[in-house]
């Protein structure tokens, strides 16, 4: 499946000059920036040396020069980062954003000076250098990330992490500006916790596809059992966990059907995420749960949520693209006994086996197999998160304020037992009822997506300083706010 999450992320490198500066430092910031981005796998877009004076931009001649390389590539180009190996050029460098116009994130870097190597000829003064472009940003109206520390060195450890930090930003921020999301059945109706908007979605640059679940009924339907597709489906989906032995071959094969049904659906549809009806209709008509279906796409960094959680599919998203890894989708569902900052997170069986951290069960639906049947209910994916660092984030569209809004923070997993059916996640979460008095007052979603690892740093930044939604994140450092005094 072609997605735009193994896309390889793609920068424009500039390195901006003072003329009367030393040109040696312009070179050397150069090669150390390259360098790093190589080591990161990240792509570079950068005029040779020889096309500007010491290889900068140093004037407006300079900046409109970059402008067009730039425009050339404003396919590939996936952010900016501008690097000050001295104080720089302001005018040029804002120039050359304002005529690019590439509408991308920008990391902006300033070189430390030596404290022995501040005479005419070796001082670097790009620590004040900084502030003149930052300024010319605001007038122009053009939002940055910084790194770090306010100086830093190009071949420096700190700045290639600032460098990785902010290629998973880029990609967070370009993925969620051209999402399709799948949306596969009618919204679950007992659920009007799921409506959602999909014009909120449109205006961020998000596209929903939709499809009635008897078109998706029909085609796997109609996959002839020598379809070699099927074939390759069948072997994986045997592999992907453990199947309990009195599951019989027929249920297999027709789990693998829907599977490869919803799986093409998907890819001719360019889909990077979607929702699915998961329940009653698909194990009525046809015989089969979809959780399996789901977690193997989430495995491939396709995100699904159940329940035609369209936007908890866009929460997956968000989170598997600022961390490579699987995202989930769960309820915010049980207390943990009396301790106050451990819940309960639990869905079915949709999470991706690497998100649960070991081999799965592949078994039936518990609670709807013992309304129903379990014969119709075979393909939900069981097993107990391994204890780990978490990233947890709802987006949700706010219809009556007219806006997108989210929440975000970190957490971890805990070896914690629960004896529950299922997927089960017990989490511990700083400050919980804090949070859930948050999500409750706020009109949130019981739904919430979650990754291992933390990355809530990442899809912050993307979010406040690109993507313009309001957030509360939980836990997090609030933006420093100018303070007013009132005066007579």
């Amino acid at each position: 499946m072609s997605q735009h999450i193994h896309r390889k992320v793609t920068l424009g490198v500039v390195i901006g000059s003072r003329a009367f500066f030393s040109p040696a430092p312009c070179k050397d910031a150069r090669e150390e920036v390259l360098a790093q981005l190589a080591r990161l796998g990240v792509d570079a877009v950068i005029l040779p040396h020889e096309a500007t004076a010491n290889g900068a931009v140093q004037s407006i001649a300079d900046a409109e020069l970059y402008a067009k390389h730039f425009k050339a590539h404003r396919d590939e180009i996936d952010g900016l980062v501008i690097c000050l190996p001295n104080f720089g050029d302001e005018i040029a460098i804002a120039e050359l954003v304002n005529r690019a116009k590439l509408n991308v994130p920008i990391l902006l870097q300033a070189s430390n000076d030596e404290i022995g190597k501040v005479d005419v000829h070796s001082r670097r003064d790009a620590f004040c250098g900084k502030f003149s472009v930052a300024n010319n940003f605001w007038q122009y109206g053009v939002p940055f990330t910084e790194t770090t520390t306010h100086t830093c060195d190009t071949g420096g450890a700190e700045f290639g992490a600032d460098l990785e930090r902010f290629a998973r930003i880029c990609r967070t921020v370009r993925g969620l500006r051209n999402a399709r999301i799948g949306a596969i059945g009618a919204r679950t109706s007992p659920f009007q916790t799921m409506r959602f908007s999909e014009k909120l979605l449109q205006a961020s640059g998000m596209t929903v596809v939709t499809a009635d679940l008897s078109e998706l009924l029909q085609l796997a339907g109609a996959i002839d059992d020598a379809d070699p597709d099927l074939a390759a489906k069948l072997t994986k989906l045997k592999a992907y966990g453990k199947i309990p032995a009195h599951i019989q071959p027929g249920q297999i094969l027709k789990q693998a059907k829907w599977t490869l049904a919803v799986n093409r659906w998907i890819e001719e549809n360019g889909c990077d995420a979607s929702a699915i009806q998961c329940w009653r209709s698909l194990q009525d008509n046809f015989g089969c749960a979809t959780c399996v279906t789901m977690s193997m796409m989430g495995e491939e960094l396709l995100p699904s949520a159940c329940e035609v959680d369209v936007i908890g599919a866009v929460s997956m998203y968000a989170l598997a693209l600022a961390s490579g890894q699987p995202a989930a989708l769960l309820d915010w569902n049980n207390n943990y006994g009396t301790e106050p900052d451990k819940c309960v997170c639990t869905h079915c069986g949709n999470y991706p086996k690497s998100f649960i951290g070991d081999t799965p069960e592949i078994g039936e639906l518990d609670v709807l197999g013992e309304t129903i049947g379990r014969s119709k209910c075979f393909g939900a994916v069981k097993g107990k998160v391994k204890a780990g660092p978490m990233t947890y984030f709802r987006l949700s569209t706010d219809d009556r304020n007219g806006t997108m809004k989210c929440y975000l923070g970190q957490g971890d997993f805990t070896d914690d037992p629960f004896g529950m059916d299922g997927g089960i996640a017990v989490a511990h979460v700083p400050h919980l009822r804090k949070l859930m008095k948050f999500v409750s007052h706020n009109g949130f979603e019981h739904h919430v997506a979650m990754v291992r690892g933390h990355v809530a740093d990442v899809l912050n930044e993307a979010v406040v300083r690109y993507l313009g939604w309001p957030i509360y994140h939980h836990g997090g450092e609030p933006e420093p706010q100018l303070f007013t005094p009132h005066r007579f």
